[in-house]
């Protein structure tokens, strides 16, 4: 019975699509664009069709385990638990989603002449800078960007000499840090703790597993035990009616006194309330199993009768069972202590983490820029005999020219430097470290008190299941004891030595000792199963696997 923890019992109809895809795919829009959908159906109950039989839920325990792993609300709700750690590492991997932006604007400004060297009366200017970028982290802790910057200009300035410039500009830079944030572990310690913490939720979800599958399996033994116990109670219904029947042919013949037919017939009213009681909290029981496997909610099948086809007798090991051994497999299989187990390697990376916040953050910084313009060049020249200046025809150019210098690199810009950023005193780090030391203290503290506390439950687990054993053989022995002697006083009463109250007596004894028998048995299962869920087997005895 494997059981997918996405298939989950809550789905979205028309569920928006994650952005799973990059730029520039044209999915990418498509999905980023998509409109979110919020309203949530639920599924319906599945398989419950599949075992009926006449009208009647037929199961066995393994089919009854199918439909509760298949239709259960509370494991459903347990599946999506892993849902938010998941979606922790892939926020974690954020940090090295690299970005892309771009920018464009145009400028038109009109201003007043204040100076000769304007060139124009009234200044007329046109701006149309375009810039693009790409920043990204790698996982060394470096950052590198890569930008392109455009622009274009124009002015009624006589002064000009390009008019329109065109100028272009590539860029690249970047900042490593050499202190603090350096290398790919202590840059991978999110991620690695958000990966360390969706392990830590599949321990949970494996213990809660193994208590839910102990719920549904107890529920079914408590109808199981119901219907036992109403079986039981027929029967000592049945002896009732018998010896009332006997008692009032004797009465007709006079061989009793009237006052002697009260007994039998109390003893029958007892027996029709135990029957009713037994019938009720067979009811009760019931339904309590449909909610395991979800047939309350399908209005066809919420009253279906129910047939459980296991039977309370097991068979019964005289050796004694190794209590050391099942506690051996309890601590290598038990997902709660492997839970704690995991925090231990969570608060290794915390620690790291703190100690890098300790650190001064010292970073070697660099860039590099080329620079190129164009656009249609204007040759001035002054006239010598008025002085004014002259502008001759203009010499084409255009972009071509800009990105021509650019890739050129003839006009380069580069820098590199250090920059360093030292905390005088760093109390918040250094207290977060003294939280890190202390949290791990705690938590292997709390990894010896598991361990502890799963010695001692399986070693009682252990000895319930020796106890019940002994129960269940000694009830089938005060049992026979129990029929032999209602046999006995049968013949008694049939030879005229005793009277009807003797026989009334072992009746009653002889339906106490078959419900201590019943008790005995289910109890025994009940705690074999107790411990197979300490031991952390339950959902591989079962097969159940979760993936």
């Amino acid at each position: 019975m494997p059981i997918r923890p996405l298939a989950a019992a809550f789905l979205l109809v028309g569920t928006a699509i994650a952005q799973n895809t990059s730029f520039p795919k044209l999915s990418y829009f498509r999905e980023t664009l998509a409109k979110t959908q919020t309203r949530v159906d639920l599924r319906e109950p599945v398989k419950l069709r599949d075992f009926l039989v006449k009208d009647t839920l037929q199961l066995s325990l393994k089919s009854y385990l199918e439909l509760v792993m298949a239709n259960n609300t509370d494991i459903q709700l347990q599946l999506l638990t892993l849902e938010m750690p998941k979606n922790a590492i892939m926020r974690a991997m954020s940090t090295w989603d690299p970005t892309a932006t771009a920018s464009f604007s145009s400028t038109r400004a009109t201003t007043p002449s204040v100076s000769a060297l304007t060139g124009a009366n009234t200044s007329v200017s046109l701006s149309q800078p375009a810039s693009f970028n790409f920043v990204e982290t790698l996982p060394t802790g470096m950052q590198y960007s890569v930008g392109y910057s455009a622009i274009k200009g124009t002015t009624n300035s006589s002064f000009a000499t390009l008019n329109p410039s065109l100028s272009s500009s590539l860029n690249f830079a970047f900042s490593q840090p050499l202190l603090r944030n350096r290398g790919a572990y202590v840059n991978r310690l999110n991620l690695m703790m958000a990966k360390s913490r969706f392990h830590i939720a599949g321990s949970t979800l494996t213990s809660n597993l193994i208590q839910l599958v102990n719920s549904a399996e107890n529920a079914y033994w408590d109808v199981v035990q119901a219907r036992e116990n109403l079986r039981v109670a027929q029967s000592a219904r049945k002896l009732a009616e018998d010896s009332l029947a006997l008692s009032q042919k004797e009465l007709e013949l006079g061989a009793i006194s009237p006052l002697d037919i009260y007994n039998p017939q109390q003893q029958l009213a007892n027996a029709e309330l135990g029957v009713s009681q037994a019938r009720f909290a067979l009811i009760q029981v019931e339904d309590a199993l449909r909610k395991q496997i979800g047939a309350d909610l399908v209005p066809g099948l919420r009253r279906a009768p129910l047939e459980l086809t296991e039977t309370v007798e097991t068979a019964i090991d005289t050796e004694p069972l190794d209590a050391e051994k099942y506690v051996s497999r309890a601590i290598g299989t038990r997902p709660d202590l492997k839970a704690t187990q995991q925090t231990l390697d969570v608060d290794d990376m915390q620690i790291h983490q703190a100690k890098n916040e300790i650190l001064p953050n010292l970073s070697f910084t660099g860039s590099y820029s080329s620079q190129g313009v164009g656009g249609p060049l204007f040759q001035q020249s002054t006239d010598v005999l008025t002085g004014a200046i002259v502008s001759g025809p203009p010499i084409p150019g255009g972009f071509g020219d800009a990105l021509s210098q650019m890739f050129g690199f003839g006009y380069p810009i580069y820098s590199f430097g250090l920059n360093l950023t030292l905390p005088i005193r760093n109390r918040a780090a250094t207290a977060d470290m003294a939280d890190a030391r202390v949290q791990k203290r705690h938590d292997a503290l709390t990894v010896r008190d598991t361990q502890q506390q799963i010695r001692l439950s399986v070693l009682q687990a252990v000895n319930n299941v020796e106890a019940s054993k002994d129960s269940v053989k000694l009830a089938l022995v005060a049992q026979g004891f129990a029929a032999k002697y209602l046999d006995a006083e049968n013949q008694k009463f049939t030879l005229g030595s005793e009277p009807m109250q003797f026989v009334l007596q072992a009746q009653t004894q002889l339906s106490q000792a078959e419900s201590a028998v019943v008790s005995a048995q289910v109890g025994l299962r009940r705690n074999l199963l107790n411990l197979l869920t300490q031991t952390g087997e339950l959902l591989d005895e079962r097969g159940i696997v979760v993936q």
